[in-house]
């Protein structure tokens, strides 16, 4: 029944409106993790999927997350709802999501195969999210730490987590830490007029 208590409510909410999240934002996969439709399907071949990055001028971008975390719904409902940040992510990135519990078997760069629950110890995941970033400039790689080039271990609020984005594609993983690129960032976008506080 409509009431005018619920008139009200429904226009007190009106103005927040526009930042509801898309529907697919919020969907769950039969595992119980969260999906983004522009996700790579992939065969689960690191090597051949960075090779495939590599090939189109991209990264690769390897996410673990697991049912009922809360940092990884936040990761999907806040920087996954930011355009900047997905547009930013598919032009640069192809993205494999990985469960941290998972049954599906991978193929490691070093050609071994075991199950994702398996991958992620051998890689020393132990919570959730988090991602790891290869650059396109080591395809080939024979092994994980040949390959990796960055990792966010746990949530990063948006302008961290498009800050780790940037430093990737950018090669500068390889010329300055982390924190300082992530600070010229900040001081760049400030003097570009933008304001990076928003992000957070």
């Amino acid at each position: 029944m409509i009431t005018r208590r619920s008139l009200l409510a429904s226009a007190a909410l009106a103005p927040l409106m526009p930042l509801a999240l898309p529907a697919r934002a919020q969907e769950l996969g039969d595992d119980g993790l969260h999906k983004q439709p522009w996700f790579y399907e992939s065969f689960l071949e690191m090597g051949p999927d960075l090779q495939d990055a590599a090939d189109q001028g991209k990264g690769l971008v390897v996410m673990f997350e697991q049912k009922g975390c809360p940092y990884c719904r936040e990761l999907h409902r806040v920087n996954f709802n930011i355009p900047e940040i997905v547009d930013y992510q598919t032009a640069h990135f192809l993205t494999v999501q990985l469960n941290l519990w998972g049954d599906r078997v991978v193929t490691d760069f070093d050609g071994e195969q075991l199950p994702e629950k398996e991958l992620a110890q051998k890689w020393m995941v132990n919570f959730t999210p988090t991602i790891v970033f290869f650059s396109g400039d080591n395809a080939g790689a024979t092994s994980l730490e040949e390959a990796e080039s960055f990792r966010m271990p746990g949530y990063f609020k948006p302008f961290h987590y498009a800050s780790g984005l940037e430093y990737v594609s950018t090669g500068m993983y390889d010329e300055v830490g982390f924190q300082r690129f992530a600070r010229a960032r900040f001081e760049r976008l400030t003097e570009e007029g933008k304001d990076p506080s928003l992000w957070d």
